[in-house]
């Protein structure tokens, strides 16, 4: 019997078809389980080999100067609490690090504490008490005596990389109160409960942006935070929020709470300040406040932590009206989630945001200086360690002075109007005895980061050359005093392509027979360049060179008038010799530098060597006195004290094209430049228009008096003015001149009453000039 199939049994082929579709659907599985698990551990090595290394390329961070605190100190009660505005003291009670109270000529103040080259400085309560423009006395918490203190210094920079981010490091032990608890509040609620993703979260922020329509609430965690900002880019897919989500569960499965937090709060992107990147809670602090991130009170915090949402948005200069109300918003959640209570919050509400404002000495570069420190540097490191490896350098920039140099050039160009006229400057101040740069000035605009003109501008130098003539001939006293007779009168030089080198005064006046050092004081040109000539030109060339000027400059006439061109810097090279006695000392802006971990890497000394004797030394800066109190640099005395010793040299060049001061007080030494980048002519000579700028900034400055000991060599004579032999004290005209001994002028009759070369006094004297003339017969 034949058996028939059922029609309702299904057929195998469909069967078939089912197990082979769910095969192939395991297998593909299997295979994205296989991908998905290489791409995880590809993703695990990745999150290891950052997260454990080196983190962050630090750049390197450039500090000023510290001040250093002593009785007797010369500083104003003014001046010190710039500098304490700048490194961002709060005037309040002191009660922590970073606070000042101000009371009559009193200060008291809680330092911060640094680590130094030389170690460690303490934090301490010190109060300082001031007399005048000096520290009358400084004691600590004890009411005992101190030494000294050294103030933390100012951060002036960095040297950043390439992709211009920037950051300060700080540690979870650093941060201030209430920082962490208002982040988690405001940002990630369960992120101490979480395990790198917060479903929740998730699903709370779907149900938001689908009942608004679009995009409100994130669902990210503090950690896909960080792991975004540290491993991906801003791209928006699902692809790159997936690797967001597990990378976070990486990260939580290989580190604690804490380091991711750590992490978190040196990365977050808080602010641009031009090409620089502000990266992280500790430089945001600096940033925006002025003030280490330790000592920020609840609504500083509250601010920094709101602005993490959108730093432009919230940028608090630009949208202050913004950034207070969401700064508030964070106060009420701070309030809400107990980290303050109502009380605290209410009353951090009515403070203002208390940024500082651009411009301030605690937020403004010195990129004229930072560019002198950066080719000091390269001298002794690669670029990738100055950008990436977080050293500290340590320099000798005084903001204070800085400030004061600044002011000086604004306010000087205001007074002759020069201000829209293309007018550059710039300007060098360094200390006579250390060869240190205290403030540097590369235009008359300070924040220019561009052309350098202290560094980079050669510019011919005009009067500044006369000094070295000068002493080149009082190297030889036996032929030339302060006294001998030079003549200011025309002459010419045939050179070697047949032309006449006529030389002639700035007045286009022929002085006649005058003192040596009168040519020096008022810059006469015929009598000096007669003078060079005399000397010989490669002569006076070696002297520059011993100087300390590094020019191969030809031995043409033209030289002894400057023709010769130099930079701002190498003019303050040249008389830092002079300045400091005859000792030569390389200029320098570096003190120290120290690894990021805080390991002493290279010291700066200071280094010197003598060039000239200090006679010859004396002598001349007895006749750049004279330049300030009887020739081309008197008007100083209508601004500063006669009292107040100075010295220094004008300069101007043909056209008035260049404008040049360099003058130096016992304990300041300022070069001042003023032209135009076209080399076109200003109608500004050295007397109108640098040395308004010097005049102005040494009245600022309040520099000590000129006091440099007389030499062994050198004795002091009572001469006749009128005729220069010996006199005594208390005869008319007599005054009294330095001489290098040996030297001195013959004497003369009772009280400087001349004779005639044959021993018989002239019956009458008729005027200055018969009295040369006798001089000059007796004397041959």
């Amino acid at each position: 019997m034949t058996r028939t199939r059922s029609p309702k049994s299904p057929p195998p082929r469909r069967s078939g078809a089912l197990r082979s579709w769910l095969g192939w659907t395991v297998k593909l599985a299997l295979v994205g389980l296989v991908v998905l698990a290489g791409f995880a551990v590809y993703l695990d090595a990745v999150v290891q080999e950052k997260f454990s290394g080196k983190r962050w390329t630090l750049p390197a961070k450039v500090y000023a100067r510290p001040l250093e605190l002593f009785s007797g100190l010369k500083l104003s009660k003014q001046d010190f609490l710039t500098e304490l505005d700048a490194l961002g003291y709060r005037r309040e009670a002191v009660a922590g690090p970073g606070s000042a109270l101000v009371s009559g000529n009193t200060i008291d103040l809680h330092t911060r504490g640094f680590r130094f080259y030389e170690g460690d400085e303490p934090a301490r309560r010190i109060r300082v008490r001031f007399s005048g423009d000096y520290v009358a006395g400084l004691s600590g918490a004890d009411g005992k005596d101190l030494a000294v203190v050294r103030m933390e210094p100012l951060l002036i920079g960095g040297l950043y990389p390439a992709h211009n981010e920037d950051r300060i490091l700080v540690q979870r032990n650093e941060l201030p109160p209430y920082l962490v608890e208002t982040l988690v509040a405001v940002e990630d609620r369960e992120f101490f409960s979480h395990f790198g993703v917060s479903p929740k979260s998730i699903v709370r922020a779907l149900w938001v942006n689908a009942s608004a329509g679009g995009v409100v609430q994130g669902g990210s965690t503090l950690t896909q935070q960080l792991v975004k900002n540290f491993y991906l880019s801003n791209e928006r897919s699902l692809v790159r929020k997936a690797t967001e989500a597990m990378m976070a569960v990486l990260l939580e499965l290989h580190y604690d709470k804490d380091e991711i937090l750590e992490a978190y709060l040196n990365e977050v992107f808080l602010g641009q300040d031009g090409n620089r990147a502000v990266h992280g809670f500790g430089l945001a602090s600096q940033y925006f406040f002025g003030q280490p991130l330790a000592e920020l009170q609840p609504h500083q915090i509250a601010l920094l932590v709101g602005m993490v949402k959108g730093p432009t948005y919230y940028n608090p200069r630009r949208n202050p009206e913004r950034a207070m109300t969401r700064r508030n918003l964070v106060l009420d959640l701070m309030a809400e989630q107990g980290v303050i209570d109502t009380a605290q919050a209410a009353a951090a509400k009515q403070k203002p945001l208390g940024v500082t404002a651009r411009g301030s000495m605690a937020n403004t570069s010195y990129p004229a200086f930072l560019d002198l420190v950066k080719r000091q540097l390269r001298e002794d490191y690669q670029e990738a360690d100055l950008t990436e490896e977080g050293l500290r350098i340590f320099t000798s920039l005084d903001p204070i002075l800085q400030s004061k140099a600044e002011v000086a050039v604004r306010d000087t160009f205001k007074r002759i109007g020069k201000g829209g006229d293309p007018v550059e400057a710039s300007m060098v101040v360094s200390n006579p005895e250390t060869g240190e740069v205290l403030a540097l000035l590369g235009s008359r605009q300070p924040r220019f980061a561009g052309f350098n003109r202290a560094l980079d501008a050669v510019r011919p130098i005009g009067s500044l050359i006369k000094p070295a003539i000068y002493l080149t001939a009082l190297e030889r006293p036996s032929q030339y005093t302060l006294t001998s007779w030079l003549a200011d009168v025309p002459f010419s030089v045939k050179g070697q392509d047949g032309q006449l080198w006529r030389p002639q005064n700035y007045d286009h006046q022929a002085h006649g027979d005058i003192y040596l050092y009168q040519g020096l004081a008022n810059s006469y040109n015929l009598s000096t360049a007669k003078l060079g000539l005399e000397l010989g030109v490669p002569n006076v060339l070696k002297t520059l060179a011993r100087l300390g000027v590094n020019r191969e400059w030809p031995a043409y006439p033209s030289m002894l008038l400057g023709a010769g061109a130099l930079t701002p810097m190498e003019v303050t090279s040249m008389y830092l010799t002079i300045a400091s006695g005859g000792f030569n000392t390389p200029l320098r802006g570096i003190r120290s530098v120290l690894a990021a971990d805080g390991e002493p890497l290279k010291r700066y000394p200071f280094q010197i060597q003598q060039r000239f004797d200090p006679g010859a030394i004396y002598l001349l800066q007895n006749a750049m006195q004279r330049v300030m109190r009887e020739g081309t640099g008197r008007s100083v005395y209508s601004q500063l004290p006669r009292s107040l010793t100075l010295a220094g040299k004008t300069g101007t060049t043909n056209d008035s094209r260049d404008s040049w001061f360099a003058g130096f007080s016992q304990d300041l030494l300022a070069v001042v430049w003023l032209g135009r980048d076209d080399n076109g002519k200003t109608p500004l000579t050295g007397a109108t228009g640098a040395l308004r700028v010097w005049t102005d900034f040494m009245v600022k400055a309040d520099p000590l008096s000129l006091d440099m000991p007389l030499p062994d060599n050198v004795t002091l004579t009572w001469v006749n003015a009128r005729n220069g032999l010996s006199s005594e004290q208390g005869c008319p005209d007599a005054v009294q001149m330095p001489y290098i001994r040996g030297s001195e002028p013959p004497p003369g009759p009772a009280c400087g009453l001349p004779q005639a070369p044959n021993g018989n006094m002239p019956d009458v004297i008729e005027n200055v000039q018969d009295v040369m003339d006798w001089v000059r017969g007796w004397s041959n």
